[in-house]
């Protein structure tokens, strides 16, 4: 705000110079000078530049500036860095080139330098981008660790539900990511404001991401980082985030059904720790035994119900007389559903 009201001022003070000076020059056209008219054109045009001034200068200056700032934080240093470089050594190497342009007869001799400048430029910018990997190689792995690396399939972004859930602390640990997990600024904006909500709950769900995400910057096997980057067009945070991985060319590491099918519809890849869950669960075919401990009935009469250890429920038939105890079973059938996988069993026979 003290920034907008700065440049108010200023663009009321330069635009107040500028409406002057158009009096001063009418004036003079007319040949009002020294006229009581002369002083109306000054005062009119001096009062019209002010309040142009204090109106237009935020959306002529300031606007532009935000949306400058804005896409640069969405490229990511590894393509700034290449770029400026690229642009660097273009107009070095255009030098000779422009110096000998220089000697064409008018208006050749000025107007080849500039294009040979903004072609050996544009050159320069777009081979280093292209070989940035190489560029990154030979300025050293130091940093190179130090900048984001170029975003692909050996980083992933971490959103908010991700986060809370913890899990990925333990999966962090099993060498299974490789890479950097990359948490933007919002994504920590988001679980501190959870933090600070009046509702209990919500509060402690923010408080256990805080804690969750300090814990993965101290255990972490895979590096963590906080990056700035944003994408300031887009309020909403799965938006913002969904945006910033199509830009950085990186998957989504999350547990949230509806971020996973957005990303989706947009192509972007999504890791969801729900599917990696239960990718995970033992599997078991009709006719295999397993021991289980019903704990409570069934919808359907007689049947009893237990869990194994990755939270797989088995529907127990006949098993109702068993509950509170462990048993042996034998696996009738699995039923995969959209909230995990089923099965069905019976109490196993035995054997005389």
């Amino acid at each position: 705000m003290r920034l907008e009201l700065m440049a108010r001022l200023i663009g009321m003070i330069f635009f107040s110079a500028l409406g002057w000076l158009l009096a001063d020059f009418l004036g003079k056209k007319t040949g009002a000078i020294d006229t009581p008219s002369y002083i109306r054109y000054i005062l009119t045009f001096i009062l019209a530049g002010a309040a142009l001034g204090l109106l237009a200068t935020p959306w002529l200056i300031l606007r532009p500036i935000r949306w400058f700032r804005g896409q640069i934080k969405q490229i990511p240093a590894r393509h700034l860095l290449a770029g400026v470089l690229g642009l660097a050594i273009g107009l070095v190497i255009s030098l000779p080139f422009s110096f000998a342009l220089s000697f064409f007869p008018t208006p050749w001799g000025k107007v080849t330098p500039l294009i040979s400048s903004l072609l050996f430029g544009s050159l320069g910018v777009a081979v280093l981008v292209i070989r940035e990997e190489d560029l990154m190689g030979i300025i050293g792995s130091r940093f190179s660790k130090e900048i984001p690396s170029r975003p692909n399939s050996r980083s992933v972004l971490l959103d908010t539900s991700v986060i809370i859930d913890g899990r990925i602390a333990d999966i962090s640990q099993t060498g299974f990511i490789e890479g950097t997990m990359l948490v933007p600024r919002f994504i920590l904006d988001e679980l501190q404001y959870i933090a600070d909500s009046p509702d209990t709950l919500r509060r402690n769900r923010g408080r256990r991401g805080l804690d969750m995400l300090n814990k993965l910057q101290k255990e972490s096997v895979v590096p963590i980082r906080i990056t700035d980057m944003d994408v300031e067009d887009i309020k909403d945070v799965d938006g913002k985030l969904v945006r910033l991985a199509k830009t950085l060319r990186c998957p989504i590491l999350t547990n949230d059904y509806n971020l996973n099918r957005v990303a989706e519809l947009q192509g972007v890849r999504v890791l969801n720790i729900n599917e990696l869950a239960n990718a995970l669960k033992a599997v078991y075919l009709p006719g295999e035994s397993l021991q289980i401990h019903l704990l409570q009935e069934g919808k359907e009469p007689g049947q009893g119900v237990g869990y194994l250890d990755d939270g797989t429920m088995v529907v127990v038939e006949n098993g109702r007389q068993y509950i509170g105890s462990s048993i042996d079973v034998v696996v009738t059938r699995v039923l995969q559903t959209v909230a995990g996988r089923m099965i069905f069993a019976h109490p196993e026979e035995k054997r005389s």
